[in-house]
C-alpha cells in the first residue's frame, strides 16, 4: 500500500492490537489510556493535554470547531487543495459563516494574503482561521510559523487551528513554538494505527473560547470529557480499546526512533521520491505538482501525468505488481496519482514502489526522460555516504 493514508500498520502495532476484550473500569486498561494521554503532547510539541476522539479526521474536524466557535461566527479557511476546504464545509453545516481563500493550483497559501484579509476585518468577525498543515490531495505544505506571524502583524485575535493529519510524526511540527492554538491529527497516517483515533490539542486561547461556544454538544464536550473522574468520560463512553493497546505500541516505536530522526528519515526518502519523479520528466509525461521545493511535504507526493493515462498506470501497478498507488482527486482525477511515503516506511519499501511505477510506465510506452530508480539510488546514496 503507498496510498497515503491507511499507511502500513507495524507487525507490532497489529500484534499489540490483537487480545481479548478487558475490563474497562479497571486494570491494565486504565495505565493504557494514561500512557497514551501522557505521550500525545510530545507529538506536536506542547505542553497541552489533547483530547482523544473515536472517529476518523472529520470527527476530530467536529471537535475542533463545536469546541471553540458559535453559530454565525465567521472563520478564514486557507485552502492548498482539498482537505481544508471540507474542513471548511463542515463548518458552515454547523452554522459558521466561512470564507475560503485558495491558494494558487499547486502552491501554499500566502501568508501577505492572509495578513492584508486580517487587516481588513477591523471589527474582528473572523473568529478563526483553519487550514492544513500539509495537504494529502495535493502534497502542499504550508508554511505555518509565517501563517502566525501573518496574524501577529495584523494584530488579529483569531484562533489559529491547524489540521496536522498527513504530517504527524512525519515532519517536524512545534504547536507551542509556532503559536498554534489548535493542532489535530488522527491515527491512520504517521502515528501508524488503523483508523479509527482522533486527537485535537487546544492552547489556552482555544480552551478560553471553549467558555462560550454555543456549538458544544454532548459527546465532543471537552469540559465534558475529564481526567478527573471515571476512565471512560475521556471517550465520552465505552473506550476504543484494540485501538488504544495498538496506538500505544505506536507511540512507543515513535519514542524508540526518537522524532528527529523520524523527520529526518522522512525528509531522505521524500527527497529520493523527488528526485525519481525529475528523472522521470519528459514533454507530455510526469511532474511533480508541487514546484517550490520549500512547500513539499515529506510525506506524500502529488504526480502530474501530462499525456499519460494515471489510471492504466494505476492499475499495472496494483493488478500486475502489487502496489497500490492514491489516485488523483477532482480535476486530477485521471491525470496524477500521490504516492504516500508515511509511518512504517523504509528505503526498501520507496524502491519497491519506485520499481513498479517504472515498470508501468515503460510497459505503457509513456514518455521518461530517464530512469527515476536510479535517481532515488543515487539520492539515498549520497545519504548513505554521509553518514
Amino acid at each position: 500500500m503507498a496510498i497515503p493514508g491507511p499507511s502500513v500498520v507495524p507487525t507490532r502495532v497489529l500484534s499489540a492490537m490483537h487480545r481479548a476484550m478487558p475490563d474497562i473500569y479497571d486494570g491494565e486498561l486504565l495505565s493504557v489510556t494514561d500512557e497514551v494521554f501522557d505521550a500525545l503532547p510530545g507529538l506536536v510539541g506542547t505542553t497541552n493535554r489533547g483530547f482523544v476522539t473515536v472517529s476518523n479526521g472529520h470527527g476530530a474536524w467536529e471537535m475542533a470547531i463545536s469546541n471553540t466557535l458559535s453559530r454565525g461566527d465567521e472563520v478564514l479557511v486557507l485552502n492548498c487543495g482539498l482537505f481544508a476546504e471540507v474542513w471548511g464545509d463542515m463548518a458552515s453545516f454547523n452554522g459558521v459563516r466561512v470564507e475560503l481563500v485558495n491558494a494558487e493550483l499547486g502552491r501554499a497559501n500566502d501568508p501577505a494574503q492572509l495578513e492584508q484579509r486580517l487587516r481588513a476585518d477591523s471589527g474582528h468577525r473572523i473568529k478563526a482561521v483553519l487550514t492544513v498543515h500539509a495537504d494529502t490531495s495535493s502534497s502542499v505544505r504550508n508554511d505555518v510559523p509565517a501563517l502566525r506571524a501573518a496574524i501577529d502583524a495584523a494584530a488579529h485575535p483569531a484562533l489559529l487551528m491547524v489540521d496536522c493529519i498527513a504530517t504527524i510524526g512525519c515532519e517536524r511540527f512545534l504547536m507551542d513554538e509556532w503559536g498554534v492554538d489548535l493542532a489535530l491529527a488522527a491515527s491512520q497516517k504517521g502515528l501508524m494505527t488503523p483508523p479509527g483515533l482522533g486527537f485535537v490539542w487546544p492552547g489556552a486561547r482555544a480552551l478560553e473560547a471553549h467558555q462560550r461556544a454555543d456549538l458544544r454538544t454532548r459527546y465532543w464536550d471537552w469540559t465534558a470529557r475529564t481526567e478527573q473522574g471515571p476512565h471512560y468520560l475521556r471517550y465520552s463512553g465505552t473506550p476504543p480499546v484494540a485501538h488504544l493497546f495498538g496506538i500505544r505500541e505506536a507511540l512507543r516505536m515513535i519514542a524508540e526512533e526518537g522524532l528527529e530522526p523520524r523527520w529526518e528519515r522522512h525528509r531522505v526518502l521524500a527527497e529520493a521520491i523527488r528526485a525519481a519523479v525529475d528523472a522521470w520528466s519528459a514533454p507530455g509525461g510526469l511532474s511533480l505538482h508541487v514546484a517550490e521545493p520549500c512547500e513539499r511535504s515529506n510525506s506524500v507526493t502529488t504526480v502530474r501525468t501530462g499525456d499519460v493515462d494515471a489510471v492504466e498506470m494505476a492499475r499495472i501497478c496494483k493488478e500486475l505488481m502489487g502496489v497500490t498507488l492514491g489516485i488523483g482527486v477532482r480535476d486530477f482525477h485521471g491525470r496524477s496519482f500521490r504516492i504516500g511515503h508515511m509511518g512504517h516506511v523504509n528505503a526498501a519499501m520507496v524502491m519497491g514502489v519506485l520499481g513498479a511505477i517504472e515498470a508501468a510506465l515503460l510497459s505503457i510506452g509513456a514518455p521518461i526522460g530517464s530512469s527515476g530508480v536510479a535517481a532515488a539510488a543515487s539520492s539515498l546514496s549520497a545519504r548513505l555516504s554521509a553518514e
